[in-house]
């Protein structure tokens, strides 16, 4: 099959990125990386955390723990894991504990005191329903679950199905001065003996290990694992992604060079670290000294938790970049009034100045940047943000240079995948184009491969299109325990077959346009994309929340299910039926999505939304049918990544 070959473009190989990053130090895994941490920033914030109070039934300010108090935590956890391990019988050096909740700081304990015992993580969705969860277990053949107290439950009404777990390390309190005989601990651990697992709070499990302080610790090598991460595809079990400790270090190198973290930086972590989007996120940081503070995981007080940390850098994915959009919108450009006027003139100037030839093309504006984009980023907690990152999925363009005018500041997007530890094509910083993902990554190399049945060649001109193939020291070993997909997914030479469509430009520019298979013909001969015509509507359209395009060969056009806002979409739907439905009244909201008027009336919406973006006649969906959250995890219409 054809190819075009294009190798990274940066000015340094492979071994000249990873020692320019990793210093004197030789740091050769992410034990290594935090190690030096600890030394070089001991008395540094490293973790933090918003404390609930149920007196005031708040959350409190953030309460931090330096990197010498991580490091002890984490060499006392790692201890206390392994003698565990010993005394359940499990005699191999190296083995895999499951991770399953959402994020904390305990998280990262248990993430490095693994590590720093060679032992990997295997993470768990927080949402994963209980039938994907046992498939985990057992295919990681996992004897040991640190989880959150919520999460107990499932485990031992799983345990007859699980037969490998003999220990659960609870995260959270098991005894807070009950009785004896009446606390968690006690009730869960008498269920558990059934069974034949005992059941640990992670704090007795420390002083396991803070009792044997001449126990050394075991550290990793780089070629030793460092997670398993399943991904969860539309069919089948999930796949367990191998990556291992040198595979980390390149990939934090890369980010180090994207980024360029500081000793002094903070970032939130609320991103699932179950991703490896986030989990790199927090290697970057734990290099270099930054700080970690988790958001109190409820993604409705998201903002109130910004606004404490005030993150120097902030990584998301386009849906709550389309929230944010929404709102700056309604209150810049979309305001009434002279509002509104000096919203749409700013955006304008700095749109207007992004479009400038390279070298001259900014989103900087001496004025505007000290009496108004300070506010607006403010309002979100992000003032101090030197950049912003987008990645999970593309971006709409619109949208996408919209919020750099907004913010004024760098926003990036990539793209990355859980077996190139979410790297692979990157934007750089003075380039202010859209709808593209940059180019090619520091020690990796990108090939197009020609997909004829798709009539997409590498050697078509202007523009060379095909499957993206990605090679590089970042990129996963192989997929766990299952010879047949590693062999279907990399070749003989190295290259993983990533199953996404890309474009190249004269610039070297890469641009995702499709996936393999995942496109619609419809009844009159044309191909299209629904994915890109769901961003567009996300983007561009506040009053949903969720899309999902349908297509096929017996029809001419294109239908649609939509999830939609309930705050954007009560007072909007609330004028056209003449009568007041409120943001929380859901089955108000569900009603009125079934009114023929109201969906009318969002395809003429829609309508003006593909008119402005330019869509062929046959993309513009001509039918809706519309709920409050359609597709969710737990109805099974939606995965976890």
């Amino acid at each position: 099959m054809p190819r075009v070959i294009f190798y990274h473009l940066f000015p340094y190989i492979d071994s000249q990125t990873l020692d320019r990053y990793n210093g004197a130090d030789k740091c050769l895994t992410s034990h290594d990386f935090f190690e030096k941490s600890a030394r070089k920033w001991p008395n540094a914030r490293c973790l933090g955390h918003r404390a609930w109070d149920p007196a005031t039934k708040t959350y409190g300010n953030y309460q931090w723990i330096t990197y010498a108090e991580t490091a002890e935590r984490r060499k006392n956890f790692g201890v206390g894991l392994a003698e565990l391990h010993k005394r359940a019988g499990i005699t191999d050096n190296k083995y895999g504990v499951g991770l399953w909740c959402q994020n904390r700081p305990e998280w990262q304990i248990v993430d490095l005191g693994a590590m720093s015992q060679s032992i990997f993580t295997v993470s768990i969705y927080d949402t994963l329903g209980p039938d994907t969860t046992e498939y985990i277990i057992n295919h990681a053949t996992l004897a040991c679950v640190c989880t959150s107290l919520p999460h107990i439950p499932t485990l031992l009404k799983l345990a007859p199905r699980i037969p490998t777990l003999k220990l659960i390390i609870c995260l959270d309190p098991l005894d807070e001065g009950d009785r004896p005989g009446n606390s968690k601990g006690s009730i869960l651990n008498a269920l558990a003996a059934e069974a034949g697992i005992a059941i640990h709070y992670i704090g007795d499990v420390e002083a396991i290990g803070a009792a044997s302080p001449n126990s050394p610790m075991n550290p990793p090598r780089p070629e030793d694992i460092i997670t398993i991460n399943y991904t969860s595809g539309t069919t089948g079990n999930p796949k367990g992604v191998v990556l291992t400790h040198g595979n980390a270090v390149a990939a934090t190198s890369i980010s180090r060079i994207v980024s360029d973290p500081l000793p002094n930086d903070v970032i939130c972590s609320y991103l699932p670290l179950a991703h490896i989007y986030q989990r790199l996120a927090e290697h970057g940081c734990l290099a270099v000294g930054s700080a970690i503070g988790y958001f109190r995981g409820d993604i409705l007080g998201l903002v109130d938790d910004l606004k404490l940390l005030r993150p120097t850098s902030f990584n998301s994915v386009p849906r709550l970049y389309n929230r944010f959009g929404s709102a700056i919108k309604a209150a810049t450009i979309d305001a009434p009034g002279v509002k509104g006027t000096i919203g749409r003139h700013i955006i304008n100037t700095k749109l207007a100045s992004m479009k400038l030839p390279p070298g001259q093309a900014t989103n900087k504006h001496a004025l505007y940047d000290r009496i108004w984009t300070p506010k607006l980023a403010s309002a979100f907690g992000l003032q101090r943000a030197r950049g912003m990152v987008s990645g999970s999925a593309p971006i709409d363009p619109g949208l996408h240079q919209f919020l750099r005018a907004a913010f004024g500041t760098k926003f990036l997007q990539g793209y990355g995948l859980t077996e190139s530890y979410a790297h692979g094509l990157v934007q750089y910083d003075d380039d202010y184009s859209t709808g593209n993902c940059g180019g090619v990554s520091a020690t990796m190399e990108v090939c197009l491969e020609s997909v004829p049945d798709m009539e997409y060649l590498a050697t078509d001109t202007p523009n060379p299109r095909g499957e993206i193939l990605l090679r590089g020291t970042a990129l996963f070993r192989e997929y766990y325990r299952n010879e047949a997909e590693t062999s279907k997914a990399l070749d003989a030479d190295g290259w993983f077959h990533t199953g996404d469509i890309g474009e190249v430009d004269s610039l070297g520019r890469f641009k995702i346009i499709d996936r393999r298979k995942n496109v619609l013909k419809l009844a009159q001969g044309e191909y299209i994309s629904p994915e890109r015509i769901e961003n567009v509507y996300l983007a561009n359209c506040s009053l949903l929340a969720q899309a999902y395009v349908h297509g096929d060969s017996t029809q001419a056009f294109l239908v649609a299910v939509f999830g939609v806002d309930p705050v954007n979409f009560a007072p909007w739907v609330s004028k056209i039926l003449g009568r007041e439905i409120r943001s929380d009244d859901v089955e108000g909201i569900k009603e009125a999505g079934q009114d023929k008027r109201v969906r009318m009336q969002l395809v003429k919406v829609l309508e003006g939304v593909g008119r402005k973006s330019k869509f062929n006649s046959y993309e513009k969906v001509k039918n809706v049918h519309l709920e409050v959250e359609p597709f969710t995890i737990d109805n099974e219409l939606l995965t976890p990544t």
